[in-house]
């Protein structure tokens, strides 16, 4: 049910709305289009008031500006527009007498309004770089007002109210959140340096990018519920993928000795701070290399990248120093759960693992339909995952947890994987990849098991991946870095959605 005060506002966007169009269709009746094919702009805001120099006076340098009309103030024979781009604010000053007949135009204008104005530099008495117009033009009419919010002076300074707040709607309507949130622009400027530092990082490390299927015939490379779909010439299944990973260990079997991919992964699960169904995954695979490369690529990537983006590699983040100076910190998946709680996973029964969890919080019926790994994972993520602040890598799966990842070289019942961890979150995932076919048959015929046995995130049987194997694949490396959780982390951002330009929604009403 919408408040009093909302009705208001509706009320209140109507009769703007009305009004707009009132004033379009003048501009129509007059022949003066409301939406042009382009404008020929000479700078950014913020070039333009660089170019400016004091010593330069009443005459500085012509500039053709274009952007949207932020405020505007008219005095009668003299106007002053604030034109808003991707860059910045400038003043724009408007003379009748400088501009002739085409003033007229300004009584059809709204805030929102992009245009463009070409003409002089120079400094007001108030000591604002501002554009003497000498000509404007109307490049598109809003129709729509944006919800900037109204600001009052009090006795705290400055307070802006309104505007665009409700998250829900920031998320909906990006385009208008983008439009009126400079530092929501910030972020996606920021995940773009991210992404593109890293393709820059890994090139000079001679990977290749490639590009693997999106539909695939058949999922897998992590443990989640897949989307499905149909193809209708071949008559199938298809799925949106969960990984790209075993694409890229092909690729290794076919003499492509380093490669990665950046792209979007797909999971049918529930949504929160930290997952949405559509995410981007960075995915690398290095032959004759194990996890303790991956370990020191994933050092150099994650520091190289804050310190590249931000200028340092301390960040401060819920009133904690987050130093991110390799070598990170190691912690043992196994001693690490017992140092915390006193259980032995290796020796444990599933009742004392159920006990931890339900302790945790779990409900009794839920801790009850677990079993395995799952069960494992859970006395993990109770115990030890919230304490893996710094930036640590915890190492050594039990081999449950990974049918992926080579078997430990010192100890068969564990893996060579480990998880990088941030602020009790993760953010990569590496193993020593699994190269024995037989072995890896073996793991995917127990994912089967488990898949039986009710688990639906098991890992399907996939024959076409054992035949690579069996062609032989060299030892490798392999790594998973979740983008959307990286510039969480760099942008100080509390939800995935922030970071996200179109995060997932339900439908509106």
């Amino acid at each position: 049910m919408s408040s009093d005060a909302d009705r208001v506002t509706e009320q209140e966007r109507s009769f703007v709305e009305a009004a707009r169009r009132e004033k379009l269709a003048a501009l129509e009746a007059a022949g003066v289009p409301a939406y042009a094919y382009r404008y020929e702009r000479s700078h950014t805001s913020a070039e333009a008031i660089a170019l400016y120099d004091d010593a330069m006076g009443e005459q500085g340098p012509s500039v053709a500006l274009a952007g949207r009309i932020a405020a505007l103030r008219s005095q009668g024979k003299t106007a002053f527009v604030h034109l808003e781009d991707a860059a910045g604010r400038i003043q724009v000053y408007l003379r009748k007498d400088q501009l002739g007949d085409a003033y007229a135009l300004l009584n059809r204008l709204d805030l929102d309004d992009h245009i463009g104005a070409a003409g002089t530099l120079f400094r007001t008495r108030t000591g604002e770089v501002t554009v003497r117009a000498t000509s404007f033009t109307l490049l598109a009419k809003s129709l729509r007002p944006l919800p900037r919010g109204k600001t009052q002076l009090s006795e705290e300074g400055a307070v802006t109210f309104g505007g665009l707040n409700d998250p829900e709607i920031r998320y909906r309507q990006r385009y208008a959140d983008l439009a009126v949130h400079p530092e929501v622009r910030d972020v996606f400027v920021l995940r773009a340096r991210v992404v593109s530092w890293i393709r820059r990082f890994l090139d000079a490390q001679g990977f290749l990018e490639v590009e693997t299927p999106i539909l695939q015939p058949l999922y897998g490379g992590a443990a989640a519920r897949p989307f499905v779909t149909h193809h209708n010439a071949l008559d199938m299944p298809l799925y949106l993928r969960i990984a790209d990973e075993l694409y890229l260990k092909r690729l290794l079997v076919g003499g492509l000795e380093r490669v990665y991919e950046i792209g979007h992964d797909f999971r049918n699960e529930g949504m929160d701070r930290t997952h949405n169904p559509e995410f981007t995954m960075l995915e690398a695979y290095q032959a004759y290399a194990d996890y303790g490369d991956m370990m020191r690529l994933v050092e150099g990537l994650v520091s190289g990248v804050i310190d590249h983006c931000l200028g340092t590699r301390v960040l401060e983040r819920d009133g904690i120093a987050l130093d991110f100076t390799p070598p990170f910190a190691r912690v043992q998946f196994i001693e690490g759960i017992r140092e915390r709680c006193g259980l032995d996973l290796r020796i444990a029964g599933e009742e004392e693992m159920r006990a931890v969890v339900r302790a945790g919080g779990m409900d009794a019926d839920e801790a009850a339909a677990l079993s395995g790994g799952r069960l494992q994972d859970e006395v993990f993520k109770t115990v030890l995952e919230p304490h893996l602040v710094q930036p640590t890598f915890l190492l050594d799966y039990p081999k449950a947890l990974s049918p992926l990842a080579k078997q430990h070289r010192a100890d068969p019942a564990l893996t060579e994987r480990f998880e990088l961890f941030v602020g009790g979150r993760e953010l990569a995932n590496a193993f020593s990849e699994l190269n024995d076919p037989d072995d890896q048959r073996r793991r995917f015929e127990d994912q089967a098991r488990q898949r039986a046995a009710g688990n639906e995130e098991a890992q399907p049987y996939d024959a076409d991946y054992i035949r690579a194997l069996e062609y032989g694949m060299p030892p490798a490396g392999g790594v998973g870095l979740g983008i959307d959780r990286l510039v969480m982390l760099l942008a100080d951002q509390p939800s995935i959605r922030d970071v996200i330009l179109f995060p997932a929604m339900r439908p509106e009403g």
